[in-house]
Parts: structure tokens; sequence; C-alpha cells
């Protein structure tokens, strides 16, 4: 059995995730990268689009769940994503998330906080 990674690096994404209600209301930036490691089955071989995870379609669930449902802890949405894909394509062994926040209500200078999970099918 082949494996084959697909990555989607850096999606923007506007919402409104964090712990405070400050956060809740104005919303912000998040960046989140995808790692999908795939069952090959006959996709290399044939071509055929059908018989691969679409990463339009990936794009598109994450798209949804960053933006539609609001989580206080980006682990806890970064643990929803990477289930979320696994659970919708039989094809995914295994789902590494990356959730970036770059305005993290903190006092100190940093360029972002960021979590990664990681769900094995």
């Amino acid at each position: 059995m082949a494996i084959y990674t697909i990555t989607l690096k850096n999606c923007a994404f506007y919402a409104r995730h964090g712990a405070f209600e400050e956060e809740a209301k104005l919303g912000q930036r998040f960046f989140v990268d995808i790692v999908l490691d795939v069952e090959a089955d006959a996709a290399l071989e044939t071509d055929d689009v059908a018989k691969t995870v679409h990463y339009g379609e990936v794009y598109e669930i994450v798209a949804g769940m960053v933006t539609g449902n609001r989580r206080n802890l980006i682990e806890a949405l970064a643990n929803d994503i990477a289930g979320a894909l696994c659970a919708w394509s039989p094809l995914i062994r295994r789902a590494e998330i990356t959730v970036r926040k770059p305005s993290v209500p903190i006092p100190g200078i940093l360029d972002y906080a960021e979590v990664r999970v990681e769900h094995v099918a």
C-alpha cells in the first residue's frame, strides 16, 4: 500500500475563536496548515481525481469549520478539523492540523501562538 501526502499551507480565515469576550466580539485572522497522509489506492496509476482526496473539498470543509463554530481553544478547533477530515474520507490515514493565531491577547511581543494536533485514522 502506497501513501502520499497532501499539504495545504497557510489557509487564512476570519473567525471569532478565543477564551475572551473581546475575541468573540471583534474576531481576527487565523491561519491553518493541513497535512494529510492519504492511501494511494488507484489514484497514482489511474490519474483519476475521483480516486483521491480532493483538496479543494478539504479546503471547503476546513473553511466551514473555522468560520462556522466558535471555540475557546485553538487546540479544540484543530482537533475538530483533524477528526472531521479523517471521518470524511476513508483514504485519509493521518491528519495533522496546525492553527496559528497571530493576535494573541497576552502582554508580550510575538508573531503568533500555534498549536498542532495529529489524528490517526
